[in-house]
């Protein structure tokens, strides 16, 4: 185990604590006591995981978060409120941990993100039910044949399988597919996953992609 996990809060009391904690699990560790040191930490080394804290001085959590790419984020916040956990889960964090936590809790929370990056990572293919996508190859597969999708139709596709149980809220949708597709715009975000589940669901005889009013979109699961 040789992870590097960043701690953002400014709570020396929890930092010093976590950090300790960590260590003793083999864990390296970064500190910042900031959302502006965050990002300029950032730009030096890249974490396998941050511990983030939401009340900070200068920037604040749900500020920092948007702006933190392919790395994923465990908010540790004292904020309860059920609203909150939501939007933020909705934004891109992987997890919500409220203190004060109980930390065999939070340890156990970090080994199943950390799994999960691993397997995102190194997965050279990406399976929901009957559908396969050859991340190498860019093919996508239905049933077994071979399915042909645009650019855009591909990167939304491949992003709601790498989060196959996670509502994805259209305007973290457009940031994160701007690595792969950058000319999607809002305007058109609507057609192009029509247009996808308009083509799985030809191929499989059913809807792949669920709709949730408001937000965004998620896999859906035949029961």
């Amino acid at each position: 185990m040789n992870e590097l996990i960043m701690i953002t809060d400014d709570d020396m009391h929890i930092g010093n604590m976590l950090e300790e904690v960590l260590k003793g699990e083999g864990y390296r560790t970064r500190r910042a006591y900031s959302g502006t040191e965050t990002l300029m930490l950032l730009k030096e080394e890249k974490p396998d995981l941050i511990l983030l804290d939401l009340m900070l001085p200068g920037l604040s959590g749900e500020e920092v978060l948007p702006k933190i790419q392919n790395i994923p984020v465990i908010v540790v916040s004292a904020k309860a409120d059920i609203n909150d956990k939501v939007n933020l889960l909705l934004g891109g964090a992987a997890d919500y941990v409220t203190k004060p936590f109980n930390i065999q809790e939070l340890l156990a929370r970090i080994q199943v993100v950390l799994r999960s990056k691993v397997r995102n990572v190194q997965a050279d293919e990406l399976k929901f039910e009957d559908i396969r996508i050859d991340m190498t190859a860019h093919m996508t597969y239905v049933g077994g044949k071979e399915l042909r999708l645009t650019k855009t139709e591909f990167a939304i596709l491949k992003l709601l399988m790498q989060n196959p149980s996670q509502v994805i809220a259209k305007s973290v949708m457009l940031d994160r597919i701007s690595i792969d597709t950058p000319d999607c715009m809002e305007s058109s975000l609507k057609v192009h996953v029509s247009n996808l589940r308009k083509k799985l669901k030809e191929a499989g005889g059913r809807d792949y992609i669920e709709a949730v009013w408001g937000i965004g979109f998620k896999m859906h699961t035949e029961n």
